[in-house]
């Protein structure tokens, strides 16, 4: 009886450290197994979603680029487009400037055919009745004038500053030219201009009917087809005497 005891407790205490083991066994060998498993697990769903991620941001970024890329073509052709146009402008302008250049070169040999001087009131640059009275009088030779050139140069009288005088020349130069241009179709490139300020003085600035004299735009039409020589015509438009003044211009 007591060894069916002894046994029966033998064989419990057996049982009881096989099943203490066992738990030991999972606890030291299993669950790292299990846990390590676990962090591989969160790793990977980490690594998806940075991949996930990644990728979005790539789209997103070729995307981008490509949208940068056609803009960049598209001001691209815009800039060539507008270089073509410059150079074509430059081309016309150079051609323009080389005949030009010929012409002012071969000055000696232009012959005048109508020459005329027309005035302007005090600080003035727009024409006139008288002025254009007399540019019609030259532009009327225009048509039968061949290989010609139209020489304008601009005057004031002394009085004023000098750079305001230069200016005001140009101006009423230009009044000249555009008178021409838009009712006799004359190209600019025919157009010699010259704006000579207080610099080439055709009377007195002392008195008041000189420097009427001297507010003036000098009109010469040119040309160089030879033949015989013939005494230009003037055409007139002196100015009327004025009454002293202390004014530029």
């Amino acid at each position: 009886m007591n060894r069916a005891i002894v046994a029966v407790l033998a064989t419990s205490s057996m049982l009881f450290s096989v099943g203490c083991a066992s738990k030991k066994y999972v606890r030291n060998e299993v669950t790292p197994v299990i846990n390590k498993t676990n962090e591989l697990d969160e790793m990977t769903r980490n690594n998806t979603n940075a991949i996930k991620d990644v990728d979005a941001r790539a789209q997103t970024g070729l995307k981008d680029v490509n949208q940068r890329a056609q803009a960049a073509d598209q001001k691209a052709a815009t800039a060539r487009q507008t270089a073509d146009e410059a150079q074509t402008l430059a081309s016309q302008a150079s051609g323009r400037v080389n005949s030009l250049a010929t012409q002012v070169a071969n000055l000696d040999n232009y012959r005048p055919v109508v020459e005329t001087s027309v005035h302007f009131g005090f600080d003035k640059a727009d024409l006139t009745r008288r002025a254009r009275q007399a540019l019609d009088e030259l532009g009327a030779e225009i048509p039968n004038a061949r290989h010609y050139i139209v020489v304008v140069e601009g005057g004031t009288d002394s009085v004023g500053d000098q750079q305001y005088n230069y200016q005001l020349s140009e101006r009423r130069a230009s009044s000249v030219i555009q008178y021409l241009a838009s009712k006799y179709a004359v190209p600019a490139h025919k157009i010699y201009v010259i704006g000579l300020g207080e610099d080439k003085e055709v009377a007195s600035n002392h008195s008041a009917s000189g420097r009427a004299r001297n507010r003036r735009v000098d009109v010469r039409l040119m040309t160089n087809n030879g033949g015989a020589e013939a005494a230009p015509t003037q055409a007139s438009n002196v100015p009327q005497a004025a009454a002293p003044d202390t004014q530029r211009q």
